[in-house]
């Protein structure tokens, strides 16, 4: 949190015959008809099916034939590569080709055995034909082909891809869409679904509302870490060495009321939570805690600070007289917090904020933090803890690429205490977080440095940490402020400013999110009643400031999917927590107006 502001921060249909050229021998008739198009879905009919994009979707148009096309937005260090890998016979002779738009679009094959190539165009405003031809290698069964474009220049768009040549061995093409889905079991955070068997299937992939969440080799699955009363939409594939068929048609199922479950921590069905300045002063002027209004649910102390940034010895000094001139006895601000308790409301300490940064890099560090945080509740009787990491306090190892098993100290290490701490106090103890953007909802396009390196290691940081406390958390606040741009799953950016940002940014977390574009590695969705929306509660308390008319904007699509602005989210989620604040101090400055708000919108 920032003291003086708030917390920071990508078919077309071979001709019947080939044109002749000069010089080559005709094709025999049989070897005319050995040669097909062997990859799946070029045209994009059906999504992205078939295909692995870093950062593409589908498009009504531009299209050069069809109903669809690939978008993709080349962005930081991704070039916005999308490929499919395609059965092939050895010693073959192959023909790629297909139509692009935009600058600097490549069409290419890897894994050829001989000399991998590709096509490319500097510029091309409107639909242009690139094609390149290659021969596999002695040992080649498989080829991979893509399009990608170029960092920094834009969307590009590509259509009707092809690769002609011999059939590859085995099944020679991909199976049928299956057929029969139903669901079979339904609870408040699972479904259970059947299908029928395809012939010449070897596996089969589960699509939940678009996004490949599983892979089996039966014809059943269940998919779990769903919302409780939350709407649904399933798909199923069918795949063999040949590639992967078109969706089977749609389910829908609506999971059953849950029970709040683990670290609801006894709060209400809508809460409103503000960070108290309670170590420091700035322009919002000192609030005492017995004067924060009872509209807030939960108060979380800002800051307890370590003592150096590895020392893992966290203190929390409130704001001394001479720099805050109103502020209360240790004694009056002790029994402020018993009042604020008897009247049903939490009151946590904020650890870290723009200068707590907090590095956990060994156990020793691991168990001061637990004991320096477990000495600052027991000497003010608090409720819990919220965890404010922000700046360098967490970032990933090279080699650390899975958030659901990380390797990194200061994350595993971090989880360890607060499993630690949560076990202390057991199930009313209430954990919540604040990470930025960066940390969170980035992960969708990045995970640390990346696959091939030169990342951010600090993006998705956030992710293992969440995923390991997710039975444990009480709730998670994303600072929706001081953000850049951030990729939403419309694969389109989204700005602060607005209801859309905000919408976007909670849908992602109330959706899951395939981590750094990886259908196999989907970060699952939190309860609604886990998440709840951060944003400044006033234009001088940050960057990324929203009107009253723009938060209710906001709730009312999430809650109840109207009024909702240019993105479609993914459910309707009625029991999402409410919203966070930077801070009850701004607030106030503001004369209350984040808080009335909240309180005329959940009565």
């Amino acid at each position: 949190m920032d003291r003086a502001r708030r917390p920071r921060s990508v078919l077309a249909v071979l001709t019947a015959a080939l044109l002749a050229v000069p010089g080559v021998t005709a094709l025999s008739s049989a070897a005319r008809a050995a040669d097909a198009d062997v990859a799946t879905n070029g045209g994009f009919e059906s999504g992205l099916t078939g295909w692995t994009c870093t950062a593409g979707t589908t498009v009504g148009s531009p299209v050069h034939s069809g109903a669809a096309a690939l978008q993709a937005t080349p962005a930081g260090s991704d070039n916005a590569q999308c490929g499919q890998t395609v059965t092939v016979q050895p010693n073959a002779q192959y023909t790629l080709s297909g139509y692009v738009r935009g600058s600097y679009v490549y069409l290419g094959a890897s894994g050829t055995g001989t000399t991998d190539v590709s096509a490319w165009t500097q510029s091309a405003p409107d639909w242009q034909r690139l094609s390149t031809t290659f021969r596999t290698g002695a040992a080649t069964t498989r080829v991979t082909i893509y399009t990608h474009g170029w960092y920094g220049t834009g969307a590009y768009q590509a259509d009707d891809i092809t690769l002609v040549g011999p059939g590859g061995s085995g099944t020679g093409q991909p199976p049928a869409a299956p057929a029969g889905l139903r669901t079979t079991s339904v609870t408040s955070s699972s479904v259970g679904l059947s299908w029928s068997a395809v012939t010449g299937a070897t596996s089969y992939a589960v699509y939940r509302d678009g996004v490949k969440t599983q892979t089996v080799t039966g014809t059943s699955a269940t998919v779990s870490g769903l919302t409780a009363s939350t709407a649904y939409g399933f798909q199923v594939t069918a795949a063999n060495d040949a590639g992967e068929s078109a969706k089977s048609t749609a389910v829908t199922a609506t999971t059953s009321a849950g029970t709040g479950g683990g670290g609801s921590g006894g709060l209400p069905a809508h809460a409103l939570v503000g960070y108290l300045h309670a170590s420091f002063a700035n322009g919002a002027g000192y609030t005492r805690l017995a004067d924060v209004p009872d509209s807030w649910d939960v108060i979380d102390l800002a800051f307890g600070e370590p003592t150096s940034v590895t020392s893992g010895d966290i203190r929390f000094n409130r704001c001394p007289v001479t720099e805050c001139p109103n502020a209360e006895s240790d004694a009056d601000f002790k029994a402020a917090v018993k009042a604020k308790q008897a009247a049903g409301k939490k009151v946590l300490i904020s650890i870290g904020g723009q200068n707590g940064q907090v590095q956990l890099t060994t156990t020793a560090a691991r168990d001061a933090f637990v004991s320096s945080v477990s000495n600052i509740i027991d000497t003010y009787g608090l409720d819990g803890l919220d965890i404010d990491f922000e700046g360098h306090s967490l970032s990933l190892n090279a080699n650390d690429t899975d958030f659901r098993n990380p390797t990194t100290p200061v994350i595993v290490n971090l989880i360890s205490a607060l499993k630690t701490l949560k076990a202390k106090y057991g199930s009313k103890f209430v954990l919540t977080m604040a990470p930025e953007t960066f940390f969170v909802q980035n992960g969708y396009q990045y995970y640390g440095t990346g696959k091939w390196g030169g990342q951010d290691p600090r993006c998705g940081a956030y992710l293992p940490v969440i995923h390991a406390l997710r039975d444990d958390l009480t709730l998670l606040h994303v600072q929706d402020y001081n953000s850049g741009p951030i990729m939403g799953l419309d694969n389109q950016y989204h700005s602060m400013g607005g209801a859309d940002f905000h919408i976007a940014m909670t849908d992602m977390l109330l959706t899951g999110f395939p981590v750094a574009g990886d259908q196999n590695n989907v970060f699952p969705p939190l309860r609604p009643d886990q998440v709840a929306i951060g944003m400044p509660a006033s234009t001088n308390a940050g960057n990324g400031y929203v009107s009253p008319s723009e938060v209710t904007k906001a709730l009312d699509c999430l809650t109840k999917r109207t009024n909702c602005g240019s993105y479609a989210t993914h459910g309707t989620w009625p029991a999402l927590r409410g919203l966070m604040t930077w801070s009850v101090n701004w607030d106030r400055y503001a004369n209350w107006e984040f808080q009335k708000n909240f309180d005329a919108y959940f009565g």
